[in-house]
């Protein structure tokens, strides 16, 4: 028996993508996991793929933009498991382009309301939700799906790397989701519990696009790090594999 197993895990978004790439990296460590997803069936298919390579796991609804969604999960975990071990927030969108253009000054609200309500205040509402089960694990672990694009350090030096991506929407939402990463990780500073922020890398997924350099089959490193550390491990921090990050 591993470190890991027997612990559940619930991970937004996993019936494609990073998330199903970091459900099945968990699920080989021996950890439950829950996908969530916004099609049902879609989850429940990408469930059974992992099924078949011998992972316990299931899907259940999440949608980020029904309030209900949130306690219709706890409801699920405390029914079944009596405990959330790890939560990967990792459902996000961006609804703008994301390269080649600066929409500051343009950006509707529309964008900047649909962007933040699904890449901020769905996460927060879930884990302010799903806390008193993480608060029943023994060593709760929380990952909060961001990106570099969410670090001002980076976007206000002098030739960033990432300077052709400001779309605004998007690249606020996550920094705003790593103020509350900071934040919360601060507040559980006397817990076991954990929260960091992780950037899984540039990655060739509908949001990232064909020319991202990494795979998604390596997408999961990120997240399956933060999600499986130790008591020694980083709270409060925001991570690429090994590498910290600016805010």
């Amino acid at each position: 028996m591993t470190a890991h197993e027997g612990k559940v895990a619930f991970i937004t978004g996993a019936n494609r993508g990073i998330g199903f790439e970091t459900a099945k990296k968990l699920g080989e460590l021996g950890i439950a996991v829950i996908l969530g997803a916004r099609d049902l069936e879609k989850g429940k298919e990408a469930a059974k793929q992992l099924h078949a390579l011998g992972i316990q796991s299931d899907a259940i609804a999440y949608e980020a933009n029904q309030p209900e969604s949130p306690k219709q999960v706890y409801d699920y975990f405390n029914q079944n498991f009596g405990r959330v071990d790890i939560l990967v927030n990792n459902a996000g969108i961006c609804i703008e382009p994301l390269f080649g253009i600066n929409n500051s000054s343009s950006v509707s609200q529309q964008v900047l309301q649909g962007t933040f309500q699904t890449n901020l205040f769905s996460v927060i509402l879930l884990t302010q939700t799903l806390l008193p089960l993480i608060k029943k694990a023994t060593a709760g672990r929380i990952v909060n799906l961001s990106s570099v694009l969410g670090s001002q350090t980076m976007h206000s030096m002098t030739n960033s790397p990432i300077d052709p991506a400001k779309a605004f929407a998007y690249n606020a939402s996550k920094s705003a989701l790593n103020a509350y990463t900071i934040h919360l990780a601060r507040e559980l500073k006397d817990t076991p519990i954990k929260v960091n922020s992780a950037h899984p890398g540039w990655v060739k997924t509908e949001l990232g696009g064909p020319n991202a350099p990494m795979e998604v089959a390596d997408s999961y490193k990120t997240s399956v790090r933060l999600a499986t550390l130790d008591e020694s491990g980083p709270s409060g921090g925001f991570f690429h594999e090994e590498n910290t990050l600016p805010w």
